[in-house]
């Protein structure tokens, strides 16, 4: 006991501070773990650490893990995920295999390991993708949503490769067939008892937080130890058992209920896999893995937006979707041990896997933190992968008035344009919106103002005043350097007070804080109702009335992605 708690002691310290290293220099704390396994492995410090400490441990880290993403799978997502993230992430998967089995067949990899290689390195990194996007709030621009959806979309084909490939591996076509029928019975039965008991047992765990946690965490197990009695794989039964649980209401809580545990064994999974690299790394070894990550790193981004082009989509959204993607993932790495466990991915292939999953994961981060930077400077020589979705403005149109971004401020704001009857023009980066608008022939074109192209073709000499609704202080400087501020009043937003300074100080006529004017507002209406629950009441249903009146005119559609 005494043993296990030092080495486990051990390996938490040495993981925090390479994290703390780590984070200082914007990477992810995956990476950090891998290396933390590598330094304790006989490679480096050579600690000792127990093989069945860390094998038990990785086991019941890699299980949760797949249970937090089959929890996450409700294929009722695919619907609403849009044509680029279904039609073009699944071609660039087709296509990355291919390209991927070439190249490592071509390396010289067994066939064995260039398939499971192939297979592992067209998922791209939930975890990286989803944290940077959150760091740099683009969780909602276009090209976040396309990720995004295309990372759901990997993820339901992941589940179904992770419940194909162990049953595959059987050499005989009886004992394929055999394991086949069991794990389609296993599946069947846990969705049958899904449907109509855990559902009932669930809610009544859910009156209770605790009692949520301990059912969250014992069916995942269980779907784990059903499979692996059975003798299937206990990874793949944790996957169904959360997949059982995808459309429960309370999945989203159930999944955070088990996250500081599940966190706990991933970390310890994640040393586990840089523990592995046995052999000394060779110049060989670092050859292909820097062969593989170039194909990873350039040749899946290329792919992508090749496909996002005919979609229509322009240079900019394909270059920072393809660039958010560029990397491979924590689902890559299970592949890759799923395969080393069964002997059909040697040792020199598992090394190389570990080493391309560090260097794809450290270079696209740094890619996607710069995305903006990289992109100004690459985007003359991007012109190739430019799609037709961005209307062109006649050379004599001119508007009073040009509003960037309509969803978050449009609404009101254009009643006010149509009362003092001047000439608009909207500009959204949401297609949707954009063809929302376009029905109700509202004047409006499809753009992305940080795109220096497109501005310079937009008649912004000619405005009298020029608002912009996003609440971004990159988006807002960039405006400011293309106005004439003599001529044209400019009103911008922000949520930050430090922001909205700082866009004073560069020439903004006028700087909107929605936090501060909802605040403002909701102390005025107190003050002239007298805190009178009688006009507060009629306050409210006058809202309800403007309300019901926008949803009325066609405004149900995504948000703007600015």
């Amino acid at each position: 006991m005494v043993s296990l708690i030092f080495e486990l002691g051990i390996i938490l310290v040495l993981a925090t501070i390479a994290g703390l290293i780590g984070r200082t220099i914007k990477q992810p704390l995956l990476i950090a773990y891998i290396i933390t396994g590598i330094l304790i492995s006989p490679l480096i410090l050579n600690l000792n650490i127990s093989a069945d400490m860390l094998t038990s441990f990785a086991h019941i880290g890699v299980a949760l893990l797949l249970f937090s993403v089959g929890i996450s799978l409700d294929f009722r997502v695919l619907k609403s995920v849009g044509k680029a993230s279904v039609i073009g992430g699944l071609c660039t998967m087709i296509l990355m295999a291919a390209l991927t089995w070439i190249i490592t067949i071509l390396l010289g990899f067994n066939l064995s390991s260039a398939i499971y290689m192939s297979i592992a390195f067209t998922f791209s990194s939930t975890v990286v993708v989803v944290k940077v996007l959150s760091d740099k709030r683009e969780k909602d621009t276009l090209h976040g949503r396309i990720a995004i959806g295309i990372l759901v979309m990997e993820a339901f084909i992941a589940a179904i490769v992770l419940i194909i490939l162990p049953v595959i591996s059987n050499p005989s076509m009886q004992g394929l067939f055999f394991q086949l029928g069991k794990a389609f019975l296993l599946i069947v039965s846990l969705f049958v008892v899904g449907k109509f008991g855990i559902s009932k047992i669930v809610s009544v765990a859910a009156r209770n937080q605790e009692l949520l946690f301990l059912f969250s965490l014992s069916w995942a197990l269980f779907g784990a130890l059903l499979f692996e009695a059975s003798g299937l794989s206990l990874e793949i039964g944790a996957l169904i058992a959360g997949m059982v649980l995808a459309s429960s209401k309370y999945s989203m809580e159930m999944s955070g209920k088990i996250a500081p545990v599940r966190d706990l064994f991933v970390i310890i999974f994640f040393v586990f896999f840089g523990s592995q690299i046995m052999s000394p790394i060779s110049s060989s070894i670092l050859l292909k893995a820097a062969a593989i990550s170039a194909v990873v790193l350039v040749g899946k981004p290329i792919i992508l937006m090749s496909f996002m082009r005919f979609l229509g989509y322009n240079k900019r959204t394909n270059f920072l979707a393809g660039a958010s993607l560029a990397q491979v993932s924590e689902l890559s790495l299970i592949v890759i041990l799923l395969g080393f466990s069964q002997g059909l991915v040697s040792q020199e292939a598992f090394s190389v896997s570990i080493i391309v999953a560090i260097a794809t994961i450290a270079v696209s981060s740094y890619t996607m933190y710069f995305s903006e930077s990289v992109y100004q400077k690459l985007s003359r020589f991007l012109s190739i992968f430019d799609g037709k979705g961005t209307e062109k403005l006649k050379d004599n149109d001119k508007y009073d008035i040009i509003l960037i971004g309509y969803d978050r401020l449009g609404y009101n704001i254009l009643k006010a344009f149509h009362a003092a009857k001047k000439k608009y023009l909207i500009i959204d980066y949401n297609p949707s919106t954009v063809l929302k608008l376009t029905e109700r022939k509202i004047p409006c074109i499809y753009g992305d103002v940080r795109d220096t192209e497109f501005l310079s073709n937009l008649p912004l000499d000619k405005a009298k005043l020029i608002l912009s609704t996003a609440p971004n202080l990159e988006v807002n400087s960039h405006l400011l350097k293309f106005i004439n501020l003599k001529k044209t009043a400019f009103i911008a937003t922000s949520h930050d007070i430090n922001n909205s300074i700082e866009l004073y100080k560069k020439g903004a006529d006028y700087v909107i804080m929605p936090h501060f004017l909802g605040g403002e507002f909701m102390a005025n209406m107190l003050m002239r109702d007298k805190f009178s629950k009688k006009e507060i009441q009629k306050d409210g249903k006058q809202h309800i009335k403007e309300l019901e009146d926008r949803l009325n005119e066609g405004h149900k559609h995504p948000k703007s992605f600015y």
